[in-house]
């Protein structure tokens, strides 16, 4: 399967290097059981290349589609941005999921090519300090520690437990969550994987009710998240979970059900709520598609890249990797800073509970 995808994606990368429009990659989980999040980034990629592109394009040149799945799958991933790099690709929107981000990083700053994620999170697609790379989101060692906070304060002497799925984005969280609730004196009764794909989790289940636990930690994606949920509700274990942005799928509730009722999760304020962006999610929303989760950071990751190429003058990827970082950006995520590493500067999570098949932000 994996082998067809990677095949699949190549096939349909076209030559962008005797053409003089700009071409802008994506790359994300297209197909797969993480595809509806590789979806959300699509819509905004696309939604946003059309809205520059009716307004002039940038320096009077069209941008250009060249999309690629790769199944959140570290090899896959490598395999497309080589071919990227052989198509003259010279802007990447992608990589979604961390683990893709980070080898592929690598690659696309040998070349000297301008890649930014809008959903990467693990802290070291940054660290490594490659002047090429970067996010508008935010990092897991921020994420945990808002995780760890609330339910620090929120339900005091509780016994905590934490599962990760050993995905690089998960794992970043679940360590950072026990790293914070350890330095404030608070010791996890449990710190464990699991499997991403797993059907049956009665065994996880029943060490979790034997150990009583009161709050589950979960760094992973809402397929298996929404499993755990339901299977803990099924065999009457009452644990408050707490999750992360994986979890930001209205997919996730079709998972749970009303298993999904009261649990926790961070991710950034919701865009959607800002008026300025009225506009562009009626356009996304005339499809029938609800611009949820990372839409609106794909769509902003755009806005990076063409504001970076104006300011340029030209479409040389490292002088509009130097020239994005001040002053701010517009964007429908608000007014962007980029800090030296490539992180937005400032950027923060709020928690959220899902209710009634919808999540919402608590102030509490």
């Amino acid at each position: 399967m994996k082998k067809h995808l990677l095949t699949l994606a190549i096939a349909l990368l076209p030559s962008f290097q005797a053409h003089a429009d700009i071409a802008i990659g994506f790359a994300a989980p297209l197909t797969g059981q993480y595809a509806v999040l590789g979806e959300q980034a699509h819509h905004g990629y696309e939604q946003a290349i059309a809205d520059i592109n009716a307004q002039g394009g940038v320096l009077g040149q069209k941008l250009v589609a060249v999309e690629a799945d790769d199944a959140c799958d570290p090899k896959i991933a490598v395999a497309v941005a080589n071919q990227m790099v052989s198509k003259g690709v010279k802007f990447i929107v992608g990589h979604l999921c961390s683990g893709a981000s980070i080898p592929t990083s690598k690659i696309y700053n040998e070349e000297g090519i301008f890649m930014i994620s809008p959903s990467s999170t693990n802290p070291a697609l940054t660290d490594s300090g490659l002047s090429n790379v970067f996010r508008v989101c935010g990092r897991d060692d921020e994420q945990g520690k808002v995780q760890a906070h609330y339910v620090l304060r929120r339900f005091p002497g509780a016994k905590i437990a934490i599962l990760h799925d050993n995905s690089t984005g998960g794992k970043g969280q679940a360590e950072q969550f026990k790293k914070t609730i350890n330095e404030a004196g608070i010791h996890e009764v449990m710190f464990e994987s699991y499997m991403t794909g797993q059907r049956d989790y009665s065994a996880l289940i029943a060490k979790i009710k034997n150990l009583g636990v009161q709050v589950l930690d979960i760094g992973g994606f809402h397929t298996e998240v929404g499993l755990i949920a339901r299977q803990l509700k099924e065999q009457g274990a009452h644990v408050q979970i707490m999750g992360g942005d994986a979890l930001v799928t209205d997919e996730f509730w079709s998972i749970t059900g009303p298993a999904g009722e009261g649990v926790l999760m961070t991710f950034s304020p919701d865009p959607r709520n800002r008026p300025e962006v009225k506009p562009i999610l009626d356009e996304l929303r005339k499809p029938g598609f609800e611009p949820e989760g990372y839409t609106l950071y794909a769509y902003a990751a755009m806005q990076v890249i063409a504001e970076g190429i104006r300011r340029a003058g030209v479409t040389d990827p490292m002088k509009v990797a130097h020239l994005v970082h001040r002053p701010e950006i517009k964007t429908v995520l608000g007014p962007l800073t980029f800090n030296d590493k490539g992180d937005v500067s400032g950027s923060t999570y709020v928690v959220y509970r899902w209710h009634d098949g919808k999540y919402t932000e608590i102030r509490d």
